[in-house]
């Protein structure tokens, strides 16, 4: 499949037909899937090329256009690449690599420390301490239950659709046409949030940064801020949720999602941990055979089939393996061994039904290459965790 995928221009498409441009987190992961597959030129290779847009203030945008510059310029504004940018992975990315004793060239990593910079300095901040993120598309979870109240009239398909196109107009950018604030749509989640502060750990763990560790920690502070005990999940913040925003307001930022788990990368409270993996293995809550639910089944708008609400992502189920994997080696199989069945039994496709396999979108995809990854550590042990 990456072989089929993979274009002279230097990385693998996530579907020839479907998606043929690069997209940034999804090379981010197809690193780790090169890397399992020992091909460390083309994990090294895809990388870089995924950074190589990068301007100036260290903004990386989410789409790189280098198999026809200009593609969708009277979209974005910019020639070779998006305005807008998605969650950093290029940190664990990295620091994958330098793990398994291949570290990318002075370059890539300067870059990658820009990218992070750019997100950490660059990018309006919300009074919660988080980092905003200028359009549904930059969180990769685009039409996620939590901006449903962006949504006028209520969600539907083709409404937000719309309303995703027009967010694109609001855009405020920075002289290179980056991204830098958006006054329609002002969130700060904490599933971004929480990928910004692994990557920047992962980052640091490499470049014995201590500043950029250090930004990190802040983020993770202010994430512990973000937790509703009575829900079991972190809540999003910003304007139109509320000022204080923390726990205790209403609306759909409180939807019991998946990708708002994602602070369990960064989370050292066993109480919480405890309560999230226990979520992630129930049947009535994330569990699937399939792997976990992109939505908690307990959610009014929880639909096993529908796009980003709730599917099995596998990006987001081998994130979540990874933040399990310290504290239960129990758990982190359960997840990673039903990940890997669903990516099977679904044809390596884009997503996938939680409890039958059956695949979604696009396929084969990718970055579902990762079930490999997930193999391949459950059978060298590095599944390990504590309890």
């Amino acid at each position: 499949m990456m072989d089929d995928h993979w274009v002279p221009e230097g990385y693998a498409a996530p579907n020839s037909l479907v998606y043929p441009w690069q997209w940034l987190w999804d090379s981010c992961f197809h690193v780790l899937v090169w890397l399992a597959l020992g091909d460390v030129d083309r994990s090294q290779r895809e990388l870089a090329v995924a950074l190589t847009p990068q301007v100036s203030s260290g903004f990386v945008p989410h789409m790189h256009y280098v198999r026809q510059p200009g593609f969708h310029e009277d979209l974005w504004g910019r020639r070779n690449g998006s305005s807008i940018t998605q969650p950093p992975m290029y940190g664990h990315a990295v620091a994958e690599l330098a793990r398994a004793g291949y570290p990318p060239d002075d370059d890539v990593v300067d870059r990658a420390a820009a990218g992070l910079w750019f997100l950490l300095r660059g990018r309006r901040r919300d009074p919660s301490g988080l980092v905003r993120v200028c359009h549904p598309w930059e969180t990769g979870a685009d039409d996620s239950p939590r901006w449903d109240d962006y949504c006028p009239g209520g969600f539907e398909v083709e409404r937000w659709r719309m309303v995703k196109n027009r967010l694109v107009s609001t855009i405020e950018t920075g002289p290179d046409g980056e991204a830098l604030a958006n006054p329609v749509f002002e969130v700060a989640p904490a599933g971004f949030n929480a990928l910004v502060a692994f990557n920047a750990r992962e980052l640091a763990s490499v470049t014995c940064d201590d500043e950029l560790a250090a930004a990190a920690d802040g983020l993770v502070d202010a994430l512990a801020d973000r937790w509703d005990d009575r829900l079991g999940t972190w809540v999003d913040a910003g304007p139109a949720i509320g000022p204080a925003a923390g726990p205790g307001a209403g609306g759909s930022e409180r939807f019991r999602t998946l990708d708002a788990l994602l602070p369990l990368l960064v989370e050292e409270d066993v109480q919480r941990v405890d309560r999230v993996i226990d979520q992630l293995l129930d049947p009535a809550a994330h569990g699937g055979p399939a792997g976990p639910s992109g939505v908690h089944r307990g959610e009014s708008v929880f639909d096993p089939d529908a796009y980003w609400r709730g599917p099995v992502w596998p990006q987001l189920a081998y994130l979540m393996v990874q933040a399990v994997a310290p504290y239960s080696t129990v758990a982190a199989e359960v997840l990673a061994r039903n990940t890997v069945a669903g990516a099977w039994t679904s044809g390596m496709a884009e997503y996938w039904n939680p409890d039958t396999g059956a695949g979604l979108g696009a396929a084969p995809q990718s970055w579902t290459g990762l079930a490999l990854v997930l193999s391949r550590r459950q059978g060298d042990g590095r599944l390990e965790g504590g309890r």
